[in-house]
């Protein structure tokens, strides 16, 4: 993509938005959705349009004039999102150390994914929970590395055809703080720790705790799954899940610090699927790009209904207030920074002081691009000046008429 070209240049040609404002109305009439989804649906078709406000400006060279509107910033929103992934990989800039990265992937079995999606905070949370004792578990035995490392993972609730395939992903520097505080212990080279052992470990932590948290009577049935409400139709849905192995996939590692951030990039804040997957939407059907992993990361398309689209779609929303990005280890949020520095003393890495980066958006992108952030887009010589402020539609300017 090119940034010096104009704005509506590289805009998709067909987005998300669209298709929810073209049956958007016709999907909520015809399925009853709770109120996170309807904000959800309502946020990516007004986002940057007039709707939500903004203004006009206009070149003082060329004269082209210029509508740029307000962004939903809805964290499920296509088009919202870049401005934020890049402060926070501005942050983890900071906090990379010079040793070899490892990237594990822990997923759940299609039989725990259909429970999950009826209770997706309570399930979702067991999965970050289970996954990070876990790795913490096998990383202190002296059998495998013995000693306390740092990760963070990233939740992703899709596949590439869209539908639900919650896991976790992991990045983890190879090695950890030795017991006693006194040395950094490094990994093998190419190799961090044995998947067959974490499967194993994730699989009864995840039982156990799945177990323990119907008895509590926190769990919720629906549909298909209604019969499981009962405890021993319940234990027989789990008995063939303690007898076969669960997905836990360690990658290759990262060749240093800058491809970590390049993955980084792509699967932070990424959603469930891009403007730039989709490919057309006709006479009610959705067409879309995706790679199917079966069959060598094949590029193929699929075509569904608008209503099936955007009932995967609305499948990955997070409930309010989850967090997606989640912090273990020595890069545990109450004491990363001062295990960071006792890791780089051991390491002999210098501390590297990162310039802040600017606050407002526009200073940001002009910070990116390494334009200024008022050079207009049409003609690259004159400056943006904006003329008139445009407010949200849904809220009126006018005062009524009494008369």
């Amino acid at each position: 993509m090119d940034p010096s070209q104009p704005v509506a240049a590289r805009r998709p040609a067909l987005e998300v938005a669209d298709i929810f404002r073209k049956h958007g109305t016709a999907y909520r009439d015809g399925h009853p959705l709770p109120l996170h989804q309807l904000r959800l649906m309502r946020a990516i078709e007004i986002c940057r349009t007039a709707d939500l406000g903004g203004h006009i400006e206009q070149c003082d060279t060329c004269e082209q004039k210029r509508h740029s509107y307000n962004s939903c910033r809805n964290r499920h929103c296509p088009k919202c999102g870049s401005l934020a992934r890049v402060r926070w990989l501005h942050q983890r800039q900071a906090e990379l150390l010079p040793v070899a990265y490892f990237h594990v992937v822990f997923t759940l079995p299609e039989a725990i994914a259909a429970i999950a999606l009826q209770n997706k905070k309570i399930i979702y949370d067991l999965l970050f929970r289970t996954s990070m004792e876990t790795l913490l578990t096998i990383a202190r035995d002296p059998k495998h590395l013995g000693a306390e490392i740092g990760f963070f993972g990233v939740l992703h609730t899709w596949g590439q055809n869209l539908l639900h395939h919650p896991h976790v992903h992991y990045v983890i520097p190879g090695g950890g703080i030795s017991p006693d505080h006194d040395r950094w212990v490094g990994c093998r080279p190419g190799f961090f720790l044995p998947v067959r052992v974490l499967s194993a470990l994730f699989r009864r932590l995840f039982l156990d705790a799945l177990v323990k948290l119907f008895r509590q009577g926190k769990l919720r049935f629906f549909g298909s799954l209604q019969r499981l409400a009962d405890r021993g139709a319940f234990l027989r849905y789990l008995q063939p899940l303690r007898e076969t192995d669960w997905v836990v996939y360690a990658k290759p590692p990262f060749g240093g610090p800058r491809q970590v951030l390049q993955y980084l990039g792509r699967y932070t804040h990424r959603v469930a699927i891009s403007n730039h997957r989709l490919v057309s939407l006709e006479a009610g059907q959705v067409t879309f790009r995706w790679k199917d992993y079966r069959h060598e990361q094949r590029q193929r398309t699929m075509t569904v209904s608008s209503d099936e689209f955007i009932r995967r779609f609305l499948m990955h929303s997070l409930p309010d207030g989850f967090q997606r990005i989640r912090f273990g280890g020595f890069l545990a949020n109450c004491h990363r920074r001062a295990k960071l520095a006792l890791i780089r003393q051991f390491l002999h890495q210098p501390v590297t002081e990162l310039l802040p980066l600017p606050k407002d958006c526009a200073e940001l992108l002009a910070f990116l691009t390494g334009r200024p952030k008022d050079q207009c887009p049409f003609c690259l010589v004159g400056r943006m000046r904006s003329i008139e402020i445009l407010p949200p539609i849904r809220w009126s300017t006018q005062i009524p008429d009494s008369s």
